[in-house]
């Protein structure tokens, strides 16, 4: 337990810790727009209903990302010193081009969202939850930019060690950025759907707020069936992109120790234990040549595997390989229960079938741990770099001890469980009270819900 290795494991834990809040609120934000846009059209109260139920929801998460997000920026200059001060002529103009866009466009609509209803006219409220969720989209932009690149790096020339832009075009537009944006965008998506769908199901099988509940599992529903297929296909560009400029990583999702006879293509690793000492797989259950048709789309290509590098320059195999399989696990599951429960819908025998209800309630939270198992494939996937071939872990952490590290995540840890414990709790505590029908809007008199009292736009009465 050394600093870097301390160091590694608390960054891990903040980050996967605040990705949940931004994806979760990239999801949300679109489907208060949803929501507010049939308000519109309808003028039914429960449109309304929902709205003001999801808003407080988002309110909270987004509380929390902006938190937790800011905590973790830290990070660079307490622990990664090196990195910022080698690399951080790239990061720190894609950071700041992410405050300029996003948060001055979210800051400018989101206290009209949450305060203006009934102060302003209907349509700019709409137009201002549109706005809110456009810039949690160009957020996902700049930062997935500033991400991306550190995997492949492009654009850029080094002068005495330190890296220089050269092309911001081509520093933005890196060739992992494209399809890394779009598998991170319909993984957000998702995520939200499948938590609206499971709140939906659940309020269903309780019998409480039923009308409520049709819509948000039916909307989740159509979407899901719609955009899961589309995210596997994504996720599928998304590795062969990964294949092509960083082999190693999918060597590491594979378990691929050695190249085999010439002509009898790689296996699909189903389940194994990856012995990294020995450089094999223990237990091993494979499918013969499905590995190449995957990721070579021919029965007998292959890719270089992972002792055909030393092991300093591998990753570690047996995380990325059980986190990459997690992730796919759980997509299939989401992609069979999205198509069953839309083939039932048009049935019109979704709304009573306890067992798909069920199902959706056990989903609801897949979606995060998805997010967080394809967190780790790409963060650890990408090890021994910080900055794929330009700049390595070891190299970018800072002069602090071991001690110093452990105190500070030690303090992380207790100040997340008891922070976000009770910023949980209190989501928690709003989904079990449910959509309630609203008189039109939230009350305006005597100062309440007010940019004064930013919690007021979370108020809960229970």
């Amino acid at each position: 337990m050394d600093a870097l290795l301390l160091s590694r494991i608390q960054f891990g834990f903040l980050i996967s810790f605040h990705v949940l809040f931004p994806a979760f609120t990239i999801g949300l934000a679109s489907w208060l727009g949803f929501v507010e846009w049939r308000w519109l059209r309808t003028r039914n109260p429960v449109w309304r209903d929902l709205f003001f139920f999801w808003q407080k929801i988002f309110a909270v998460s987004f509380g929390m990302g902006v938190v937790s997000g800011i905590v973790m920026a830290f990070q660079f200059g307490t622990n990664w010193p090196r990195l910022s001060q080698i690399a951080g002529t790239v990061i720190g103009p894609l950071l700041t081009y992410e405050v300029l866009t996003a948060f001055f466009l979210e800051a400018s609509f989101l206290g009209v969202m949450m305060f203006g209803w009934g102060r302003v006219s209907p349509r700019l409220h709409f137009f201002s939850t549109c706005m809110v969720a456009l810039g949690t989209l160009f957020s996902t932009f700049w930062i997935l930019a500033s991400n991306s690149w550190l995997h492949t790096p492009a654009g850029y020339e080094t002068i005495n060690g330190v890296v220089h832009p050269v092309d911001w075009f081509e520093v933005v537009f890196n060739p992992s950025f494209p399809y890394r944006l779009a598998h991170m965008a319909i993984g957000s998506f998702i995520t939200t759907c499948f938590v609206v769908g499971g709140v939906g199901a659940w309020y269903l099988r309780r019998k409480e707020h039923v009308e409520a509940g049709r819509k948000m599992l039916g909307a989740a529903v159509i979407f899901a069936a719609i955009t899961v297929p589309v995210h596997i296909f994504v996720g599928d560009m998304h590795g062969l992109n990964t294949l092509k400029h960083q082999p190693m990583k999918i060597a590491a999702v594979e378990a691929h120790w050695h190249q085999g006879q010439e002509g009898e293509g790689v296996p699909l690793v189903v389940f194994a234990v990856p012995n990294e000492k020995e450089e094999r797989n223990d237990l091993e259950i494979a499918i013969p040549r499905v590995g190449s048709l995957i990721l070579t789309h021919s029965m007998d290509g292959t890719f270089a595997p992972l002792t055909s590098v030393p092991a300093s320059e591998r990753p570690p195999v047996t995380p990325v390989f059980f986190a990459f399989r997690i992730m796919v696990g759980i997509g299939t599951l989401m992609l069979l229960l999205a198509w069953l429960s839309a083939f039932t819908l048009a049935r019109r025998k979704l709304f009573d079938s306890g067992a798909l209800l069920r199902a959706w309630n056990w989903m609801l939270p897949s979606g995060f741990v998805a997010l967080v198992a394809g967190w780790f494939v790409t963060e650890m996937g990408r090890q021994p770099w910080i900055v794929y071939g330009v700049l390595r872990t070891t190299d970018a952490v800072g002069p602090q001890t071991a001690w110093m590290t452990a105190i500070s995540l030690a303090v992380y840890v207790a100040g997340y469980a008891f922070v976000f414990g009770w910023g949980i709790w209190y989501l928690v505590k709003i989904l079990r009270h449910g959509p309630h029908a609203q008189d039109g809007s939230p009350s305006l008199e005597g100062g309440d819900r007010t940019p004064a009292r930013p919690i007021s736009a979370a108020d809960q009465s229970l």
